[in-house]
């Protein structure tokens, strides 16, 4: 028994604005049988025509028309771009409009932290207080505090933040109560 596909004769492809001419207006009006507008009917067609030259470049051998492969594809794009729209929520005006408490995020205790930045003294203080609260760039930062590289400076940054750690991890007590 022989394969029917394969007795199929081949039809050629016509030149893409032959394409563009016969197959457009089809899938112009399949899509907005489908609630979709003009513009989303080029877009389609147009990433169908693409696919399409794609897989003609990789031998695509047709047994149909070329618009009636590009009408399949362009369905399949639709169909898929619709899902995938349904999958997404727009965020509304109100939404925007949300605002997060101040009681939301646990509150720090001021003066456990202060506690634990005392000890790393006062230049790794300052220095920190550069880097992170006043996002300073490591190069203004070797320049303000005198070191000879940005290198210097990132280095000297490790060590005070090692310096915090270090105290974090000698008394965890006093870590916990941090984020009570």
């Amino acid at each position: 028994m022989t394969d029917t596909l394969e007795q199929a004769p081949r039809v050629t492809s016509p030149p893409l604005e032959a394409l563009y001419e016969s197959g457009f207006p089809t899938v112009a009006r399949w899509v907005a049988r489908q609630g979709g507008s003009f513009a989303d009917a080029q877009d389609i067609f147009q990433d169908a025509l693409v696919i399409y030259c794609e897989q003609r470049t990789k031998g695509l051998a047709l047994r149909t028309s070329a618009e009636a492969y590009l009408m399949g594809i362009a369905k399949h794009l639709w169909l898929r771009q619709t899902r995938q729209a349904r999958n997404t929520v727009s965020l509304t005006d109100a939404e925007y409009a949300l605002e997060i408490p101040n009681d939301y995020f646990p509150s720090l205790q001021t003066s456990v932290l202060m506690t634990f930045l005392a000890t790393v003294g006062e230049r790794c203080l300052k220095l920190l207080s550069a880097f992170y609260l006043e996002e300073t760039g490591i190069s203004r930062i070797a320049t303000a505090f005198g070191f000879r590289s940005e290198h210097s400076a990132s280095v000297q940054k490790y060590k005070c933040l090692e310096k915090l750690r270090e105290t974090v991890r000698q008394n965890p007590h006093l870590y916990e109560s941090l984020v009570d």
